[in-house]
């Protein structure tokens, strides 16, 4: 088939390269002239395990990029809408969606033939229908169901690993206005019969991809509400009652030779320094605003989000049990990004926590294998940066640990022997305590 994707971030150049990896012809569409010359001389503009090897297939035969949105719908059968929608606190911003559903319908006023739009933008229940829809309309001056057809097809790609589950999806979310609209997205899909689809109207679609994320981010911070508690009692440690919860038959499955496996969620039912990225805090923030602004008011979410907004300063909280004072104190934070496998900084735990060190007077040093850059444009100017984790943990008096990279692994090996020993702040229970001579950890 022929697609266009509209927007080349995280979600529609993963998507447009994954389209053409498995044998359909994209067009990516972006506004940004210098990111489309990158991605036709096949260089990623973002970090993604696997995009690189994807572009040097395909760049340049199924799959090319341009700033051309008009051309690139009426050479193609169907648009995916992949644009950004952040979230101001109150709603998301739909000014790109309405934008790129507007220039959609221009260029379909010209077009002869059936086409349809989806959106894969994150956008809340009603979006798609209510605003992207009447905007198609008034542009192209065609009636939906009649001239195109109006979809919704959410994602569900974790950074880092968006590559493996684009091209082993666990379940696909075909939404849509009517039967046509579908069975267009299903031939997209084609190449995954085996997977599980599930066919919806629009709102639904949308309802489901808040409702996953909104899933997650409530184990997480369901764990770390346990973990504070755990800490809070003393003798008991988080991750040892974690393991017990884990072993439940809920969360685990035997395998034909007796050996039990753990479920991936378990991975959320862990205690942390809080979630970030560029998902679950603005998914559940926007869908409680949504519920709120329907007079459906959300608690459990609210709770969910406050729990993790809070998580972060836990970190300086051990800190401070340990140390009088953190005025001059070294301090090495070992993790920028908000999860390993990518450079994204977005709602990054490692923000509030080196923001809060810096306020009490620490002198911090950040060591992250890839975020260095991005890291630099959000934190503040007396943030220094090592380039590796020795230089990072060379001078330092406390480590805390942000992100679960394995590099961090070594780290006890690099301390080894170190007089006086630094205290070991884990942010993320990833290393056995007694790996280390001095260990604080969350839940501990």
């Amino acid at each position: 088939m022929r697609i266009s994707v509209i927007g080349t971030g995280y979600v529609g150049l993963v998507s447009g390269a994954c389209f053409s990896e498995i044998g359909h012809d994209c067009v990516c569409v972006d506004v940004d002239a210098s990111k489309v010359d990158r991605i036709n001389r096949g260089v990623a503009p973002i970090h993604e395990n696997g995009l690189d090897a994807l572009l040097a297939r395909h760049v340049g035969k199924r799959l090319v990029a341009t700033t051309d949105l008009r051309r690139a719908v009426l050479d193609s059968e169907i648009t995916f809408i992949a644009v950004g929608t952040p979230f101001d606190g109150q709603r998301i911003d739909l000014t790109f969606v309405r934008a790129a559903a507007r220039q959609i319908g221009v260029a379909l006023r010209e077009k002869e033939g059936y086409h349809v739009v989806v959106v894969k933008s994150t956008v809340v229940p009603g979006t798609t229908d209510d605003v992207v829809r009447p905007v198609l309309e008034e542009a192209s001056g065609k009636s939906a169901g009649i001239g195109f057809g109006v979809g919704m097809n959410p994602e569900f790609l974790t950074e880092g690993v968006a590559i493996d589950d684009f091209m082993q999806p666990d379940r696909i979310v075909l939404g849509g206005m009517d039967a046509r609209s579908i069975e267009l997205q299903r031939r997209v899909y084609a190449p995954f019969a085996q997977t599980p689809q599930l066919e919806t109207n629009n709102k639904t679609a949308e309802m489901i991809k808040y409702v996953s994320n909104s899933v997650l981010a409530t184990l997480i911070s369901f764990s770390n509400e346990m973990g504070n508690l755990c800490s809070a009692l003393g003798g008991v440690d988080v991750a040892d009652v974690m393991r017990g919860v884990h072993a439940a038959r809920y969360f685990t499955s035997a395998l034909e030779d007796g050996k039990r496996v753990k479920a991936p969620i378990t991975s959320f039912l862990w205690a942390g320094c809080g979630y970030g990225g560029s998902c679950l805090p603005k998914d559940t923030k926007a869908l409680s605003a949504h519920g709120a602004a329907r007079g459906q008011p959300m608690p459990l979410l609210d709770a969910v989000i406050q729990t993790n907004l809070d998580q972060p300063a836990r970190m300086i909280g051990l800190l401070e049990r340990n140390f009088a004072s953190l005025e001059n104190l070294r301090v090495t934070v070992l993790g920028l990004a908000f999860k390993e496998d990518t450079d994204d900084m977005r709602e990054s735990p490692a923000i509030p926590i080196v923001q809060q060190l810096l306020a009490r007077g620490a002198r911090v040093t950040g060591y992250d294998p890839i975020a260095t850059e991005t890291a630099r444009a959000v934190l503040p100017a007396a943030t220094r940066y090592a380039d590796s984790l020795e230089a990072a943990l060379a001078d330092c008096e406390a480590v805390l640990l942000v992100t679960r990279w394995d590099e961090f692994k070594r780290a006890p090996a690099v301390l080894a022997n170190r007089q006086p020993a630094p205290l070991f702040v884990d942010g993320r229970r990833f290393i056995e305590p007694h790996n280390v001579t001095r260990y604080a950890g969350i839940g501990r």
